[in-house]
């Protein structure tokens, strides 16, 4: 039988076999199970999901009726956000319209003067052909009694009378004729009143058209896909022009912001295809394209996740990811997720297989 000594070595022997083997089946775990690094012609780093920010604000000094939304709820191109009170500007608006309606009668009344002005000046020119006749007639009988009067055939008196009757009728085409002009700038008085009353009328329909206008943009709307990030103001409070009630994240335009030191940065092209794999959702691979490489390096990045990167020169990359592929995914996107991207250097580099794309499916475009 065995001393208890030689037990006790031998049971210390076998657990440190036990041990041994079971680190090594560790490493080979490791070995096989640890991922690949990135093949030549390809680079990568970490960063966060980003999306571009929209704010939806007031045109016009006002108070908010009511905000249809709240904070998280996806919205559309179009819909309908906040309500604004537009009790002032529907009053504002209706005294345009009176407005408007007494520059109309300014227009028709400014017409009929300019009518009878023009008849005015059409009996004045023909009071001038009159008068001229008259004068005509005038003069030719006074030429004859002045050929007459010196043999006596015809009275000094005669001769004065048609000499007056001349002169008489020389100063009636004169008086006509500046009855004429008096009437000629009546017309023109009156069409200048017709300019300024049509002027006033287009006016006040400006006045209506910019009052509409602010009633309109008093529903303000999503101008994007977009999901509601805060409400910043409440129905009741009183905003001024520019006043903010909420801020939407744009779906339509997210991107991760990565950095890279700037030998790789250097290699990295607008335009070259990149891939996104999030931390959540490590099967999931994001096709993406670099939109935008800076051109001012950066030391200490705040996105840079470790103090070895940190320490580097680095640039700020942008993958941008396809509208329309997000369209599929908005009910899915959510920023501020961080990750890893990989960029393609080298355009004729074939992907890995562990960064070939692979999407899941989009769920129903609900909020």
């Amino acid at each position: 039988m065995a001393s208890p000594e030689f037990q006790k070595t031998r049971a210390w022997w076998v657990r440190a076999a036990l041990i041994a083997a079971a680190c090594a089946i560790a490493f080979l775990a490791w070995q096989l199970l640890k991922p690949k690094g990135l093949p030549e012609g390809f680079a990568s780093g970490n960063g966060r999901i980003e999306a571009t920010e929209v704010d939806v604000d007031a045109k016009i000094a006002e108070r908010i009726r009511s905000v249809l939304v709240h904070e998280g709820d996806l919205v559309r191109p179009g819909q309908l956000l906040v309500q604004m009170d537009t009790d002032v500007l529907m009053a504002q608006r209706r005294e345009a319209e009176a407005e408007l309606q007494s520059a109309l009668v300014s227009v028709s009344t400014a017409k009929s003067e300019l009518t009878r002005r023009q008849a005015e000046k059409t009996a004045a020119i023909a009071v001038i052909a009159e008068r001229k006749a008259e004068l005509d007639a005038a003069q030719k009988f006074f030429l004859r009694n002045q050929a007459l009067a010196p043999k006596d055939f015809v009275t000094v008196q005669a001769l004065d009378n048609a000499r007056a009757n001349f002169k008489s009728a020389e100063a009636a085409v004169s008086a006509s004729e500046a009855q004429a002009a008096a009437a000629d700038a009546a017309v023109g008085a009156a069409t200048s009143e017709i300019l300024d009353a049509q002027a006033k009328v287009d006016a006040e329909r400006a006045t209506i058209e910019r009052i509409q206008a602010n009633i309109d943009d008093s529903e303000l709307r999503s101008p994007v896909d977009g999901r509601v990030q805060y409400r910043v103001a409440e129905p009741g409070e009183v905003l001024p022009s520019g006043g903010r009630v909420l801020n939407l994240i744009n779906l339509e335009d997210v991107y991760m912001t990565f950095f890279l030191p700037d030998k790789l940065a250097g290699q990295v092209a607008v335009g070259a295809e990149a891939r996104i794999v999030l931390d959540a959702f490590p099967k999931v691979v994001i096709p993406a394209k670099v939109s935008f490489v800076s051109s001012v390096a950066e030391f200490t990045p705040k996105t840079v996740e470790t103090a070895e990167e940190r320490q580097k020169l680095t640039f700020r990359i942008k993958g941008q990811i396809a509208p329309e592929l997000l369209r599929q995914y908005l009910s899915q996107v959510k920023t501020g997720l961080p990750g890893m991207a990989y960029v393609r250097l080298d355009p004729n580099a074939q992907w890995p297989s562990y960064l070939q794309v692979q999407l899941p499916p989009p769920l129903s475009q609900t909020q």
